[in-house]
């Protein structure tokens, strides 16, 4: 599968994706969990079907650290036991707030008490920034059809300021 426009290669493209890029950088340099922000970027990106994303994702939270039975099991999380209550919640708040479109009533009051009893006001604010830059950044790649399987983690640090 080829990408219908390559949005880096295209000079208006590549100074929005920039802009993209230091908002999820702001995010990454929170006091929010780096773990926490991989599973939610994949969990939401996992939902909205984005190749790359997925691709993305799971190759930072690899190099990171992470397992490969936890990353296997994003997609199952509430029927696994690998996922502390604070990320458990984090996932909880990244699909009800991925699942806006699917008619779903936003997010629950039960999600948000559970948010706020394991993240901090900056912790939150990062959190629901996460959520909805991470489906932006889907939505853009699911329009273009950027294929997964060719990221190579970093090779986005050049984008950084």
């Amino acid at each position: 599968m080829e990408p219908r426009i390559n949005l880096l290669a295209n000079e208006l493209g590549a100074k929005i994706s920039k802009r993209i890029y230091n908002v999820s950088l702001a995010i990454q340099q929170s006091p929010l969990p780096r773990t926490v922000q991989d599973l939610v970027m994949l969990r939401a990106s996992q939902i909205n079907g984005c190749g790359f994303c997925v691709d993305y994702h799971s190759k930072d939270a690899a190099a990171a650290g992470e397992t490969a039975v936890r990353l296997n099991l994003v997609a199952a999380w509430r029927e696994s036991t690998v996922f502390t209550a604070a990320e458990r919640a984090a996932l909880a708040l990244a699909e009800e707030g991925t699942r806006l479109a699917d008619a779903h009533l936003g997010v629950s009051d039960g999600t948000w008490a559970e948010v706020r009893e394991h993240y901090d006001d900056d912790q939150t604010v990062a959190l629901v920034s996460l959520v909805a830059m991470i489906n932006a950044a889907n939505r853009l790649g699911v329009i273009v059809r950027n294929p997964g399987g060719s990221y190579e983690p970093g090779m986005f640090a050049s984008m950084a300021p």
